[in-house]
């Protein structure tokens, strides 16, 4: 039997889907296949497959390293993997040994930009079977299934800023190389804030028209192109989408871009705030709701016209409001992210709630009867993982139902509005995160501490580096 048989990892629908997989590998003559995972930071990992190989290990697995669940941002291994239980306290993980990429049928992709190539999300698994305990997109499905045990589906639409610039200068040196290497050099594709005006789309749309059709080309439900407000700014947004689909969704489309950016001599970065003049942050607002797996209406949705929410949509909003600043680790993950809140800006700075407010963290849209009723959360920065982020936000929610906890009024002066403050620096959402017994719970102090430890690497990587800021206020004042 396969890997794949032996521990019972497809449903009926991925074996037809690995059939018909099959059938478009041999027809479209594909010559390679990337063989994709999620790690830690949402960042797509893997191998590249010639055609027959891939087909062949579509369901016995792929190995692959580790240390891949090991590094930090700088692509530095952050665990002493060469110690017994190689820093994880597991000795699957020690010595840097192989686990195995079993690739999930349903995602496959003939990338559009990548000749003869197609492409599989994967979830990985140690050799006995069992899934990795810090793979989030399995995290994120055991969320999905708990939330299925009460009868819910999770849907959500996603509004993903980036900025998308002229790529002038790669670096690509050898003394430019390092861990990381130099930033490469760039220059605007649109002056910037005229807010959605005609003239800066039109200015970016020789730019934007490539990626809008290769991301259309792959089946992402997109809806909209935008010009942000600030300096080669835009705004993607997709329909709202259910369960496992919208994570996946963000981490195809993220990868995407960057790659079609760069066949074609741009630079698309999902970086919150670039260290470029004039320019302004991006955030990544997700918009969610519930709908019942009976008859899928939206749970979330008022049956009168006293309140925008249904009680349980008001536990769940107050749920996430609760938890926002543990939370705050899974939807602003970056050092670079906390940039982004400030006061009386477009992006939050507490935890609160309003009635179509973007001052707000959650922004409450729809009202009696209405289908698309849904919260709006501004909080998050693009770099996130979506599967923690979706993860952290359902099991909130969910504790709010539990208890029944009330959101109180909404808020007016979003600025003014006496609340929790969400965190000024990660090093404050760790702290957050690690001293709150909630996710130690939900998530496995496991988890918590495994993420807790990787975040604590990259801030002390930042501290120890001394900044143009420090060198400017001190080395000629003192």
């Amino acid at each position: 039997m396969s890997f794949v048989a032996r521990h019972a990892l497809w449903s009926d629908e991925q074996k037809d889907a690995a059939q018909r997989l099959r059938r478009i590998v041999e027809e479209q003559k594909l010559e390679t296949i990337r063989l994709s995972f999620a790690d830690q930071h949402g960042i797509l990992r893997g191998k590249t497959l010639v055609a027959s190989e891939a087909l062949a290990s579509l369901e016995s697995g792929c190995s692959i390293t580790t240390t891949m669940l090991a590094k930090d941002t700088s692509h530095r291994t952050v665990f002493p993997v060469f110690t017994a239980g190689g820093g994880f306290g597991m000795k699957e993980m020690e010595g840097a040994a192989d686990v195995l990429m079993v690739p999930d049928p349903l995602t496959f992709r003939v990338l559009p930009w990548s000749p003869a190539t197609g492409w599989l999300l994967c979830d990985i698994h140690f050799a006995d079977g069992r899934p990795i305990p810090f793979s989030t997109r399995q995290l994120y499905k055991s969320v999905l299934a708990r939330l299925g045990q009460r009868g819910y589906d999770f849907v959500a639409g996603l509004e993903v800023e980036f900025h998308l610039f002229k790529l002038e200068d790669a670096r690509m040196a050898p003394e430019d190389a390092g861990q990381p290497g130099q930033p490469p050099s760039v220059s605007l594709l649109s002056q910037g804030y005229q807010y959605l005006t005609e003239q800066r789309y039109d200015q970016m749309a020789p730019a934007l028209d490539i990626v809008r059709r290769d991301v259309l080309a792959l089946g992402l439900p997109l809806r909209s192109v935008e010009v942000e407000f600030g300096p080669s700014q835009c705004e993607f947004t997709f329909a709202p989408a259910k369960g496992l689909a919208p994570a996946d969704n963000m981490v195809l489309f993220r990868s995407a871009v960057k790659q079609i950016a760069r066949r074609h001599g741009y630079h698309a970065t999902f970086m919150c705030r670039p260290k470029l003049p004039n320019l302004f942050a991006s955030g990544w607002h997700l918009h969610q709701s519930l709908v019942a797996r009976s008859g899928g209406e939206n749970v979330f949705m008022a049956k009168d016209g006293s309140e925008p929410l249904s009680a349980l949509g008001q536990h769940y909003l107050a749920g996430v409001l609760m938890h926002a600043r543990a939370s705050t680790v899974f939807t602003t993950p970056t050092i670079n992210g906390y940039k982004r809140y400030r006061s009386y800006s477009l992006a939050p700075d507490r935890a609160i709630w309003g009635r179509d407010n973007r001052g707000v963290m959650i922004r409450v849209l729809g009202g009696a009867n209405d289908a698309a009723t849904r919260l709006e959360n501004r909080i998050g920065e693009p770099a996130a993982n979506p599967y923690l982020y979706m993860a952290s936000q359902i099991l909130s929610g969910l504790d709010g139902i539990d208890r029944k906890l009330e959101p109180g009024p909404s808020a007016d002066t979003p600025y003014e509005t006496k609340a929790n403050l969400l965190p000024k620096s990660l090093r404050e959402a760790v702290s957050a995160l690690d001293d709150d017994p909630f996710f130690r719970e939900a998530f496995g102090a496991a988890f918590v501490d495994y993420y807790v430890h990787i975040k604590t690497a990259e801030i002390e990587r930042f501290q120890a580096e001394v900044s143009d800021w420090e060198h400017r206020e001190y080395f000629e004042m003192f």
